[in-house]
């Protein structure tokens, strides 16, 4: 595992968000796009885990997303952001919150 300085940890803006809406992506079989409320704002953030997921499982849920990520494109699709998540025997692990706290809140 390689090092990083704690400035360059102080450079992610990781924020929670409620996922709105998801579908599966058109033509992208491993592709799910997320819709996101962060309270102030909503954004569109693509994942690669169809797979492993129904898009209905992400709809309701809160989330830790990184946002201030260069929009990213994949398959056509802009992503403005990266959802964090855990590996557990070789599948994702989708990370939420116990209890609901307000949509942007700073993850730290």
């Amino acid at each position: 595992m390689s090092e990083i300085e704690y400035s360059d940890w102080q450079k992610l803006d990781i924020r929670i968000g409620t996922v709105i809406e998801a579908k599966k992506a058109q033509n992208a079989d491993k592709l799910i796009v997320l819709q996101i409320d962060f309270g102030e704002e909503k954004k569109q953030v693509v994942t690669a885990m169809a797979e492993f997921f129904d898009a209905n499982y992400f709809v309701g849920k809160q989330i830790p997303v990184i946002v201030n990520l260069k929009p990213r494109t994949m398959r056509g699709l802009e992503s403005a952001g990266m959802i964090v998540s855990a590996e557990a025997d070789g599948k994702p692990v989708l990370l939420h919150p116990e209890n609901k706290i307000a949509n942007g809140s700073k993850v730290e």
